[in-house]
C-alpha cells in the first residue's frame, strides 16, 4: 500500500492491523516535500501494472483524480454509513475519515491576542509583510486548499489571494510541519498550516496559538481536509486490501489517531473519542465541493507553478 500521511502517525496504526488482519503489509511512504503528489503520479505512472493495492491518502483531491482516471474500484467498507455524506464518493471509489484542520498558527510573544488575524485574506495586509509563512503550494494539503479556494471564493479572489500574499513576501517552507516549527520558534509570527503539525508545537510547549479562520458567521469557514482510503483497480491482492480498509475505516482507527500525537479530527459517526481540536461539531467549516476543486487541479497547479516555482 501507498501512505502520505505522516509515517510516524500511519505507520503503527499499519503494523497493528496487519498483526491483527495475518497480512504482510508492504507500506510505501512518501517524503513531505512532494507527498499526495508523488504518490499519486506513482499509480498513474503504474496504471499498466499496478502495484499499489491499497492507497491512503492525507488529502482528497489527489485521490479524487486517480478516480477521474479510472484508476480505483468501488468498494463497501463497514462502516460506510458512519461517513458523513460529503466525505465519501457517491461511486463507492473513495471514503474520508480523520480530517485535519487548514488554521492559521500564531507565535503569541510575537502577536498579542488582539491582533491576531482571523482571516485568510488579513494575512496580505502590510502589517504581516515578511513575517508570515506558508509551505510551498506546489504539493499536500496546502495545494488541496488552493483549489478549494478557487473553488469558494472563484479565480479573480483566490488568485489576487496568492499574488498578494507572494508581493507581502511571504516566506515559503517545504512542509507544513516546516511551518509550524517556524513558528514556535519565532522565525515567522503567523503560519498557515494544518492542525496535526500545529498540535506538535502546541505540545512541545511552543509559545503558539491556533486560529481557525474564516470561521465566523457569514464567512467562508475553515477548510477540513479527511484523509482517504481507496483501493486501486487491477492491484495484485484485492481481498487483502479490502480487508485492511475495512479495517482502516474503522471508530478503532479514528479514535487513535484523534487521541494520539496527530490530533485527527474524527469523522465517522460512530467515533467516540473526544477531539483535542475543533471540528465541523464545534467550529464553522467551509463547505465545498471536493469533486470541483479537484477539476482545477491541473489548472491551478499551473497558476501557483507559475508564481511559486521558485
Amino acid at each position: 500500500m501507498y501512505a502520505a500521511l505522516d509515517r510516524e502517525f500511519s505507520d503503527p496504526v499499519l503494523r497493528d492491523l496487519g498483526r491483527e488482519l495475518a497480512l504482510a503489509v508492504q507500506a510505501k511512504f512518501d517524503i513531505e516535500s512532494t507527498k499526495t503528489v508523488g504518490l499519486t503520479n506513482r499509480i498513474i505512472d503504474e496504471a499498466v501494472r499496478p502495484r499499489c493495492d491499497l492507497l491512503w491518502n492525507n488529502e482528497i483531491l489527489n485521490t479524487i483524480r486517480l478516480k477521474e482516471r479510472g484508476l480505483l474500484r468501488p468498494f463497501r467498507p463497514a462502516h460506510a454509513g458512519d461517513i458523513p455524506p460529503g466525505y465519501r464518493d457517491k461511486d463507492e471509489t473513495w471514503y474520508g475519515f480523520s480530517g485535519r484542520a487548514r488554521i492559521l498558527l500564531v507565535n503569541t510573544r510575537l502577536v498579542a491576542e488582539k491582533d491576531r488575524p482571523t482571516r485568510l485574506l488579513q494575512l496580505c495586509d502590510p502589517r504581516w509583510k515578511g513575517k508570515v509563512g506558508i509551505a510551498k503550494p506546489l504539493f499536500g494539503t496546502t495545494a488541496t486548499h488552493a483549489c478549494c479556494l478557487f473553488v469558494a471564493w472563484g479565480d479573480g479572489k483566490a488568485a489576487a489571494f496568492f499574488r498578494d500574499l507572494k508581493a507581502n513576501g511571504v516566506q515559503v517552507f517545504s512542509g507544513n510541519k516546516q511551518v509550524a516549527s517556524a513558528v514556535g520558534s519565532g522565525q515567522i509570527a503567523v503560519g498557515l498550516t494544518d492542525t496535526d503539525d500545529a498540535m506538535g508545537e502546541v505540545e512541545a510547549g511552543a509559545p503558539v496559538a491556533i486560529v481557525y479562520p474564516d470561521s465566523k458567521p457569514g464567512e467562508s469557514g475553515t477548510l477540513i481536509i479527511p484523509n482517504t482510503i481507496a483501493l486501486i483497480k487491477a492491484s495484485p491482492h484485492p481481498e487483502e486490501a479490502q480487508r485492511l480498509a475495512d479495517a482502516i475505516l474503522a471508530p478503532a482507527v479514528e479514535e487513535r489517531l484523534s487521541e494520539g500525537p496527530s490530533a485527527q479530527i474524527p469523522l465517522l459517526t460512530s467515533s467516540r473519542s473526544t477531539p483535542r481540536v475543533q471540528t465541523p461539531a464545534t467550529v464553522h467549516a467551509m463547505t465545498i465541493d471536493f469533486e470541483a476543486a479537484a477539476k482545477l487541479w491541473e489548472r491551478v497547479a499551473a497558476f501557483l507553478l507559475a508564481e511559486f516555482a521558485e
